[in-house]
């Protein structure tokens, strides 16, 4: 292969003179590039294969132990007996009665009825609205209210918002974005049938929360990404940050003595679930909240590589590795912004409460509820900055110097050598020639 060196800007033609650009085919202004392949090799992709199959047959053991199976499993109950949930549209507002002020409106017979409404809603209520309100029928009305506000019919607005997400994605991201969605459905579908009926039935947080962390990962990135090495070191990056997340929370939990009844629903959980630790699901909730940012980042680091090892075919694996954590740091730095506010958000009328409260601000930060969402946030910020450098260091290690092939055939560079690559291995990554290699690269990055 020729040096660095030796043609700086270019790679020469038949008689040795340098070209700033690929050759002109004759197709216009169009040129026809080469371009270099990284496939992984075979050893590496047995390598992988050894970490990633063991991880598969124990998940899959996993789901088969803890299966809640038939045992029975609580029931909340909604409504009282010989009550029942209806949807009524709103005819007309501020009705006074003797009871108080009530709206007017219309069942789905057709009959005209009058919903009480708490005083907190009233302001909100407006003609056209539907509510979902509980019918309590006359021998559970005992001379008051036979139907009361329970809440806003919301399912219109919130499927609009869903199918247009659903339809940008796919046309964003076309095949790839419905294979995303795909995805996520069947990772929501594992966690309905897998994950909560076995932490309401008592299996082990910590187990049920590993299996399904790694089942739902080994789902949505390969659908979503698709069968190659390039995603499997993104897999094995996620799986180790998904490991360390547990081990981490396993700890905070215990050393903070978070308990879990804090929450809002704690004690209706601990009556109904006797049988559940409230630590446990709180513990289950640390490692599972943190898989969407944990798939991003490490899928983002892998790529990465890929692409800087496309770039530097002669570029050492070290130089791989630290020119990938340089990207891995930035994006460190953006995630933990997005965690940090993604909370704040969503909590803001509690960290409203806690900035009104006459306690020092350290009490009430280290106190219940919001002890319980820092800590979840800090542990999933540990687990995504540990994973960053691990899959880095997985991906430069399998994408060596050796896993680049090509140029296409037609052009005029030599291909790297490629001992152990496969030809048959997917292709993860396809640069130009024209920028291989890159004009700043010493002789020193041929050696690994």
């Amino acid at each position: 292969m020729p040096s660095s060196q030796s043609h700086p800007r270019g790679h020469p033609d038949d008689h040795g003179h340098g070209h700033d650009h690929p050759r002109d085919h004759g197709r216009g202004d169009s040129h026809d590039h080469g371009h270099v392949t990284v496939v992984a090799s075979r050893r590496a992709r047995r390598i992988i294969a050894g970490f990633l199959v063991p991880a598969l047959l124990v998940t899959l053991w996993g789901v088969w132990a803890l299966w809640p199976g038939g045992e029975s499993r609580p029931v909340l109950e909604s409504t009282a007996p010989g009550a029942a949930v209806v949807d009524v549209l709103v005819t007309a507002t501020d009705v006074e009665t003797e009871i108080g002020t009530q709206v007017e409106g219309r069942g789905a017979d057709g009959e005209t009825v009058l919903v009480y409404i708490p005083a907190e809603y009233v302001d909100h209520v407006r003609e056209g609205d539907r509510l979902r309100v509980v019918s309590l029928g006359p021998d559970l009305g005992g001379g008051g209210p036979t139907h009361v506000f329970m809440d806003f019919v919301r399912t219109p607005p919130m499927l609009a918002l869903a199918l247009v997400m659903a339809l940008l994605v796919v046309l964003v991201a076309r095949l790839r974005g419905f294979a995303a969605l795909v995805g996520l459905g069947l990772s929501l579908a594992g966690l309905a049938v897998f994950t909560l009926p076995a932490l309401l039935v008592g299996r082990p947080a910590l187990a049920t929360a590993l299996v399904s962390a790694s089942a739902i990962m080994f789902v949505v990135l390969y659908l979503a990404h698709g069968f190659s090495a390039r995603t499997s070191t993104a897999l094995l990056g996620t799986l180790a940050g998904v490991v360390l997340t547990a081990g981490i929370a396993a700890w905070a939990t215990g050393t903070a003595r978070l308990t879990g009844l804090s929450g809002e629903f704690s004690l209706d959980l601990l009556h109904l679930a006797p049988q559940m630790s409230l630590s446990g699901v709180l513990l289950c909730g640390f490692v599972l909240a943190g898989l969407g940012v944990l798939n991003d980042v490490t899928i983002t680091q892998a790529s990465a590589v890929w692409e800087l090892r496309a770039s530097a075919p002669l570029a050492s694996r070290r130089e791989v590795f630290s020119r990938g954590m340089r990207i891995g740091r930035d994006h460190i730095a953006s995630t933990v912004y997005t965690v940090a506010f993604a909370y704040v958000g969503a909590a803001l009328p509690l960290v409203l409460l806690v900035s009104m409260s006459d306690r020092p601000l350290l009490h009430s930060l280290t106190a219940g509820e919001l002890a319980e969402e820092i800590v979840r946030t800090l542990v999933g910020s540990i687990g995504l900055v540990l994973a960053i450098p691990a899959t880095t260091a997985i991906a430069a290690a399998v994408a060596g110097p050796g896993s680049v092939v090509g140029p296409a055939p037609g052009s005029d560079v030599g291909s790297a050598p490629d001992t152990d690559a496969d030809t048959d291995a997917d292709t993860d990554a396809v640069v130009p020639v024209a920028s291989w290699p890159p004009p700043s690269r010493s002789p020193r990055q041929g050696s690994n």
